[in-house]
């Protein structure tokens, strides 16, 4: 899919990538496709270098089925946890800018042709305000910005890898310590929380996606261990 991507980005992103439901270019079989969809040679390269690292040894406590399956389960939680947020903000800007005075329909039309945002809100009489383009920007992005990557999926498998090798040595290439697994995995989490909240660096990166992923897998390990099913190859 990534070689494919090389030769068609745009078709591929199309048809293959997690666009926001309300976007005409949603698809339900996304949920599951975005997980093999990457935006550039360095970003499969993190994710499957993690994926290899953290979930090669998982292999050995699941099997390869299992295992198969925690990574889909948790990629597809990421994308449900990162789009109830979406969710949540699409409606909130929406509430903010009917506040400000702008009708439904000129949204609707803001968001399918944001590019003639200032011929739209000149033909319907609206007097340019800053909050009110700021807030059709943010509005945009979430309708318009697909997600893609494995990322989700992957810290799902990170927090399992936590949680059966606690006292691996982990860490950072711009912090070149080594850090117990059973406190590193939850600063990681506790950065992307943060940053989603804040988006300090203003990164493309869908944080709440990586917490979604973590916590769909510390649910899954939770349900397995009490189900105490057993593993099969």
């Amino acid at each position: 899919m990534f070689v494919a991507t090389m030769f068609n980005q745009p078709l591929m992103i199309k048809w293959f990538a997690m666009h926001f439901p309300e976007n005409p270019d949603f698809r339900p079989w996304q949920i599951i496709t975005h997980m093999f969809m990457h935006g550039g040679t360095m970003h499969i390269l993190f994710n499957m270098y993690a994926l290899w690292a953290f979930g090669s040894p998982l292999v050995y406590h699941y099997g390869s089925k299992r295992f198969l399956l925690f990574f889909l389960i948790s990629g597809i939680g990421a994308v449900l946890f990162y789009t109830g947020i979406q969710y949540w903000h699409y409606y909130r800007y929406i509430d903010q800018l009917t506040q400000m005075g702008v009708p439904s329909d000129i949204i609707d039309a803001v968001l399918k042709h944001p590019e003639a945002f200032g011929q739209i809100m000149q033909d319907a009489g609206i007097i340019y305000q800053q909050d009110i383009m700021l807030t059709f920007k943010k509005l945009v992005q979430i309708y318009a910005t697909p997600m893609l990557g494995a990322s989700g999926a992957v810290y799902g498998i990170l927090v399992a890898f936590g949680f059966f090798y606690p006292r691996a040595k982990l860490m950072l290439i711009f912090i070149p310590y080594p850090i117990e697994a059973k406190y590193f995995i939850p600063l990681l989490i506790l950065g992307d929380i943060f940053m989603g909240f804040t988006n300090v660096f203003h990164t493309p990166i869908a944080h709440f996606a990586h917490v979604g992923g973590a916590l769909t897998g510390l649910i899954l390990l939770w349900f397995w261990r009490k189900k105490r099913h057993e593993y099969f190859y």
